[in-house]
């Protein structure tokens, strides 16, 4: 009766039970449509998706810079950072051994770092670590993996990671380093185009969720890379005038120097050259140059009194004025009193009856003071403004300095400075604004604006620029005349900047250095501005040399290196000379 009983509550609860569990299922399938259908659905959706998902900036690869005719200048390589990833650490004594002894780091400090790695769940141990330079550590880590999985047993570097990143990387060393400047570690552009067209050059970074797992990595989205520039610059004729350079600094003892070489039709710059010059892959070394931010391109940035090449543009306005023709006549007396002050010529003597090419000739500052003089101060200034001298020339590399024209009005301007501006003392010019200014009289009349930007390249287009004239601050008749003038006077001399089987136009310039508010005539700054073919304008160059000991004489040494510079444009631009390009022309 007892074990009957038992056999009916047993079969009651069963009943129960199996009564029940479609109940619970029905609840449970219930629940799962409510979930599916309540408002709250959407958000346990999304944090699901955002478990699965991590948000991160992808920085594109900065663009590349490149010569005009394909030349790699600045690219990017991948470095390395290797570190320690601590919590897959199996033996940081072996990893300690092997980096350090690889890497060239010392082992204790390396040791301590892995032993005590104060809450950093990966240690670094060096950063920007070269291929070439982790092969023979990569090469131990493999063997030591495969020899420890065949062991069946952990690595002795397990834990030890190499990781990738990109860095700036200069092909040519210090070639062009003054225009290219350089990108530092803190991913910004320094100097020169990389500062300019930094931005352009980075590219825009990218905020975007990402999948971790790794079957979607497809969903990574593609972030446009930087846009490459093409730079007007000539890789092999920069090359050639550094080394015109470099060698003119030890023949004539110059302090530093630069040679500007420029299209004067169209501002494209084919060569800028200056010293000291930078290494750029070892940019971190920039102290050991340069003293001031100035004199990484002086080309641009360091301003100073240009002297007798100043008087080109006296000459052309008062050409273009017509105060003065080239027969002009002109009795030197040897000095000249302009706001109460004398003036003198370069070798204190009179030069007696001359024209304005014999002015240009002998460079005579008491000629060229009269001139301006004769001008009168509101036309000598206005024209000086007009070829932009006391402005940036607007050239596409960062730090260009204005200069300095002092104007009547101005609190330090004086009478004299009437007649000392007109021979180039001072007044502060940049190379680069003598070279635009000095456009205008061999283009015809038209100023060019310098640039060293060619084209750009983006989305795999290409994009040329296109740059506007700066001014015309003379007619084309007297801008004609003076390149004659000009060229004459280097003629009528057997000037060492002559050009065989070229003509060109030029005029040198030796300029005192003012020491301790006075003009110290031991120490110049020499220079030289030219261009040729007289008749049809290709190249226009600029010669500067700071002090130089040999000579102080800008005949001596700036326009011997002008020669120099100009036979190798010549060849490299493929320019015939004269006699054959008029020979062509003629037929």
């Amino acid at each position: 009766m007892k074990e009957f009983s038992m056999r009916q509550e047993y079969a009651w609860r069963s009943m129960l039970v199996t009564a029940f569990l479609p109940l619970f299922a029905l609840i449970v399938l219930g629940q799962i449509v409510r979930i599916q259908v309540s408002p709250e659905a959407q958000i346990f959706r999304d944090q699901a998706d955002n478990y699965a998902m991590v948000k991160k900036t992808f920085y594109p690869e900065r663009g590349e810079i490149y010569d005009r005719d394909g030349h790699l200048l600045a690219g990017n390589e991948t470095v390395y950072t290797v570190g320690v990833n601590i919590p897959d650490m199996a033996d940081a004594s072996t990893i300690a051994r092997e980096v350090s002894g690889k890497l060239g780091l010392d082992y204790e400090e390396t040791y301590q770092k892995l032993l005590n790695p104060y809450g950093l769940v990966f240690v670094p141990l060096k950063n920007f670590v070269r291929s070439d330079e982790l092969a023979p550590l990569k090469t131990t880590f493999e063997q030591m993996k495969k020899d420890a999985a065949a062991a069946y047993q952990p690595s002795p570097l397990s834990g030890l990671e190499f990781q990738p990143n990109l860095q700036r990387s200069y092909p040519e060393n210090e070639l062009a380093s003054n225009v290219i400047g350089f990108f530092n570690r803190d991913s910004r552009g320094n100097f020169g185009v990389e500062e300019k067209y930094n931005d352009l050059l980075a590219g825009t970074p990218v905020d975007a969720w990402v999948p971790q797992d790794p079957n979607r990595a497809g969903e990574i989205p593609k972030v446009p890379d930087g846009t490459t520039l093409i730079l007007t610059i000539d890789r092999d004729l920069q090359a050639a005038v550094e080394r015109s350079l470099d060698q003119a600094l030890q023949d004539y003892g110059a302090d530093n120097g630069t040679v500007i070489v420029m299209n004067p039709r169209t501002g494209e710059i084919l060569a800028m050259a200056t010293t000291p010059r930078l290494n750029l892959n070892e940019f971190w070394k920039y102290g050991e140059y340069f003293n001031q931010s100035y004199e990484y391109n002086p080309a641009i940035s360091m301003q100073y009194e240009p002297g007798s090449v100043f008087k080109i543009l006296t000459m052309a306005a008062g050409l273009d004025t017509g105060t003065v023709v080239p027969s002009t006549i002109y009795t030197d007396t040897g000095s000249i009193v302009v706001g109460d002050v004398l003036i003198q010529n370069w070798d204190r003597r009179p030069w007696g009856p001359q024209d304005m090419i014999g002015c240009l000739q002998h460079s005579l500052n008491v000629c060229h003071a009269w001139l301006s003089t004769a001008m009168g101060q509101d036309v000598f200034y206005d024209y000086m403004q007009r070829f932009g001298i006391g402005r940036p020339t607007g050239v596409d590399l960062a730090g260009e300095t204005p200069g300095r024209l002092k104007v009547p009005g101005d609190l330090d301007w004086y009478p004299v400075d009437l007649g000392t501006n007109a021979f180039g003392q001072g007044v502060a010019v940049s190379p680069i604004q003598m070279m635009m200014a000095a456009s205008a009289i061999a283009n015809n009349g038209r100023m060019v604006t310098p640039h060293v930007l060619y084209g750009m390249v983006g989305d795999g287009r290409q994009v040329n620029i296109n740059m506007e004239p700066a001014g015309t601050p003379i007619r084309p008749e007297p801008a004609h005349t003076l390149s004659e003038m000009l060229a004459i006077s280097l003629e009528n001399e057997a000037s060492l900047a002559l050009v065989p089987g070229y003509r060109v136009a030029g005029k040198t310039g030796t300029a005192e250095i003012p020491v301790n508010g006075y003009y110290d005539s031991s120490q110049t700054n020499v220079s030289f501005i030219g261009w040729g073919p007289v008749d049809d304008p290709q190249f226009m160059i600029y010669v500067w040399l700071e002090r130089p000991s040999a000579s102080i004489w800008a005949n001596d040494t700036a326009a011997p290196l002008f020669s120099e510079v100009a036979q190798k444009v010549v060849i490299l631009l493929n320019i015939p000379p004269d006699a054959v390009r008029l020979q062509v022309a003629s037929q």
